[in-house]
């Protein structure tokens, strides 16, 4: 499909001698970066990727996505890697062999779940909702690289949170979606939460909690938070409602306190879940997000991410986003 044609002809005659079913997707098996071209939405096509985050760095977007695999008409996900892409342009895309795997964290059970990457003094550090194999319920482990592509490695050898150490909601599922952000003053903060929103300092390695978790009050918090910053304005977009949309606060403070402002993205076609990533690039603003356009009958398990622009108001205010079929055009 999107694959070169050397590299799938490999593909198709490994495929054949062991013995994989005719229909499972070639693109799971390659082992090299594969280009693609994508003028509309879904970006992504011949897979299926959910809860995106972004990075700008070096003139390119980089795209880090979940990746849905759960079988037709299971009811829940299932996700066990997560996935990158990078672009110069938002609709040139390359995909890079995934840089990243349940199976890096030894203390992890599964569960690939929403994810944030952040570069720090030439590191890269990847913030990951995951199943913590011997402390109950979901935690947040993090791991770093010398390239934003990968390979990762986990960077501590243990979780950075656990569910134990939460104590705002009494749900084993607290503890996901991580998003982070260094303030100007060079200071880290860690953002996360389902139900409840927490948020602590990060130290400089990026690895280590500095200070104790808080909580932010936000009106009908559900889960993934994303923070930004813009012209002194922090930003604290999330997921409201079930099926969910996305609202959003703004604060001078990364302390608060935080002014609810209101949706900014209506329900995600033929998904329950919304997840979002806003970044600038050349010029223009972008807003991520995951829908379930290319899995018309199969639950809202099989999500496929989305880019649209993202427009601001004078006064900093978000103005609502306009989803579209077309996407984004050519960043120049």
């Amino acid at each position: 499909m999107f694959i070169k044609k050397s590299l799938s002809v490999a593909i198709i005659y490994i495929a054949a001698i062991s013995g994989v079913p005719a229909a499972t997707p070639v693109t799971e098996f390659f082992l090299t970066d594969t280009t693609f071209h994508s003028s509309s939405n879904p970006v992504i096509k011949h897979k299926f990727t959910a809860d995106p985050a972004a990075m700008v760095y070096k003139d390119k977007v980089y795209l880090y996505t979940g990746h849905d695999v759960a079988p037709p008409n299971k009811p829940n996900y299932e996700m066990h890697e997560w996935l990158c892409f990078s672009s110069p342009d938002m609709v040139n895309w390359t995909e890079h062999p995934s840089p990243l795997n349940v199976k890096t964290f030894a203390w992890a059970k599964d569960d690939a779940w929403a994810s944030q990457v952040i570069e720090r003094d030439g590191k890269f550090y990847w913030y990951v909702a995951i199943e913590h194999g011997t402390v109950r319920g979901k935690a947040i482990g993090v791991a770093v690289s010398d390239s934003p592509t990968g390979p990762f490695k986990d960077a501590r050898s243990s979780a950075l949170v656990t569910n134990d150490m939460t104590k705002a909601a009494s749900i084993p599922w607290d503890d996901i979606d991580p998003t982070v952000m260094i303030d100007d003053d060079g200071q880290a903060y860690l953002i996360w939460g389902n139900t409840a929103c927490y948020y602590a300092k990060l130290k400089k390695n990026m690895i280590e909690l500095e200070g104790p978790i808080k909580t932010i009050k936000l009106p009908e918090y559900t889960e993934a938070p994303w923070i930004h910053k813009r012209n002194g304005w922090y930003y604290l977009s999330y997921a409201t409602g079930f099926p969910e949309k996305i609202a959003y606060a703004m604060s001078k403070s990364i302390n608060g306190p935080w002014v609810y402002k209101g949706i900014i993205n209506e329900l995600a076609g033929n998904s329950n879940t919304n997840h979002q990533a806003i970044i600038d690039f050349k010029g223009k603003s972008y807003f991520v997000y995951h829908n379930g356009a290319l899995a018309a009958n199969e639950g809202g398990y099989h999500r496929s991410v989305c880019i649209d622009y993202l427009y601001y108001n004078p006064d900093g205010t978000i103005k609502r986003v306009i989803m579209t079929s077309e996407g984004v055009k050519p960043a120049k």
